[in-house]
């Protein structure tokens, strides 16, 4: 079985995805940087080196090194210092956001949905790495897997919102005719295809870790994960949920449907409903300190 399901249905999403024209591909250094975390003798000097040919994504880097959310107490000068005292895989993720929020702040977009989006996302990623912190779980939880899976969970959707407005459209209208029906489902319905889905086609077009993928693939329905599969998928469909109960950003959509966590995914992670719940505060003050990443994800940084 394949991220995205059997060979036939991952094989339809692919020809459906490939005849979006323009599609957008990861700037060099993330590709770069993806290679040299691969191999376990990379240091700081490495990724510092490659960084430094590309000074606008070192800039942002830097930016988000010194932002409030991760409160260091003096400032980060350069990027060999920022892999040196926040790590290899902070930085790749800090490279992973820059390199997304590029790909899509030149687009056309309804303003609204592209607001909702990133604000969602950027919250899902922080609920991720704020539970994989906290978990004594019984699968691995990387916090940083989880801010990066988290992160690119609804890809998905603004891939839709941005080539197929047409088809947008159809959906957000069919939203308002279904108030109590998850987006996945509604998509399904409408394109053949929900944003998990298309998302992970699009995950493995970026050339993307697998688990990365499969958690993209599977956020919604944690118990299709495979039997080898990793832990990510869990993480990420509470880590959804939590900032789904927690923020109400849509306007559209104020008091709409908010899926229910799947028990085998509260299980998976060896948590309760209550203990979700008790997160709520916590991911509130995590957000608070995240307004750089913000204005940069809508293109302000």
């Amino acid at each position: 079985m394949t991220a995205c399901g059997d060979t036939k249905v991952r094989g339809d999403i692919s020809f459906f995805v490939s005849g979006i024209t323009n599609l957008p591909t990861p700037p060099i250094v993330f590709t770069q940087i993806q290679k040299v975390l691969n191999n376990p003798n990379t240091s700081a000097f490495d990724v510092a080196a490659i960084l430094q040919e590309d000074a606008a994504m070192s800039a942002k880097v830097l930016r988000m090194t010194n932002s409030a959310y991760y409160g260091l107490s003096r400032e980060i000068e350069s990027v060999r210092q920022a892999v040196v005292i926040i790590g290899l895989e902070a930085v790749k993720n800090l490279v992973l956001s820059a390199s997304v929020f590029d790909m899509f702040s030149r687009q056309k977009i309804d303003q609204e949905f592209e607001d909702y989006f990133w604000r969602h996302s950027l919250a899902t990623a922080f609920a991720a790495r704020l539970l994989a912190r906290r978990l004594n779980t019984k699968t691995s939880s990387d916090p940083e897997a989880g801010f990066s899976a988290g992160l690119l969970h609804d890809m998905g959707k603004i891939v839709v919102a941005v080539y197929l407005p047409d088809l947008y459209q159809k959906v957000k209208s069919a939203k308002t005719q279904k108030p109590q029906s998850p987006d996945h489902a509604i998509e399904s319905e409408v394109l053949g295809y929900s944003h998990a889905q298309i998302g992970a086609v699009l995950g493995e077009h970026w050339r993307l870790p697998a688990k990365l993928v499969e958690a993209i693939s599977f956020h919604h329905d944690p118990q299709a994960i495979p039997q080898n599969g990793n832990g990510l998928p869990c993480l990420v469909h509470l880590a959804n949920y939590l900032a789904t109960l927690t923020f109400d950003f849509n306007p559209e959509e104020k008091g709409a449907y908010i899926e229910p966590m799947r028990a085998e995914a509260l299980a998976a992670v060896g948590m309760t409903e209550s203990d979700i719940a008790a997160l709520v505060q916590p991911l509130r003050e995590e957000y608070l300190k995240a307004e750089t990443f913000i204005s940069m994800a809508k293109g302000l940084g």
